[in-house]
């Protein structure tokens, strides 16, 4: 699935191609900016980056410049090779009170169509910690890879039911419900029922 768009679309390279929305345009831009700031800071060639997060230079060459269409796995692949949060690369600043109302803020989308991740909050200055809301529909186990070595997940389900923990010993929550588990191990996250919302919590240690 593409940033910021409910079309499908995906490729060898782990990078959407759905059309964006105006405002999906706009995250494009901002994180083709931060994954080349952060590549700049990390002193990683564009090669040396691709060949860390598993994509093609030619994909990365396309994000870098604003061109490509990531989904949120080919994000979480670079924020792990780049060892920054996810949040690093797709949140925008902000003013000091900020409301997020349902439906709005930065989304990233799965390569499937049951998995969308918005940021709620990431790290500021002096924090270790993101805050994302999830909405998913029943399908396939999302699996994640490690994650920044003493990263902490926390899972609270807001409505529908969903496996969330680590990939062998997943645990099943319903509304309400509350999990933490560590997210520098494999672990996956999979709804249960139509229209799950949950709230994830990264804390890096």
């Amino acid at each position: 699935m593409s940033v910021g768009s409910s079309g499908t679309g995906s490729d060898s390279g782990r990078s959407g191609t759905g059309g964006p929305t105006a405002s999906g345009v706009e995250l494009i831009g901002l994180i083709a900016a931060s994954i080349r700031r952060e590549r700049e800071r990390s002193g990683l060639s564009m090669a040396e980056l691709a060949r860390r997060a598993g994509i093609a230079k030619s994909t990365l060459s396309q994000l870098e410049s604003g061109a490509g269409n990531p989904s949120v796995e080919t994000l979480w692949a670079l924020g792990a090779a780049l060892n920054v949060p996810f949040s690093r690369l797709v949140d925008p600043p902000r003013p000091a009170v900020r409301v997020i109302r349902a439906g709005e803020g930065p989304v990233t989308h799965s390569e499937r169509a049951d998995y969308a991740a918005t940021v709620l909050s990431s790290c500021p200055p002096n924090a270790r910690r993101d805050i994302y809301r999830i909405e998913a529909q029943p399908g396939e186990t999302r699996a994640s890879d490690p994650h920044m070595p003493g990263t902490v997940e926390h899972v609270m389900i807001g409505a529908g039911r969903a496996l969330a923990g680590p990939t062998e010993e997943p645990v099943e929550l319903g509304p309400g419900d509350y999990v933490s588990y560590p997210g520098d191990a494999p672990h996956v996250f999979r709804a249960l029922a139509p229209d799950t919302l949950a709230v994830i919590v990264m804390e890096h240690i």
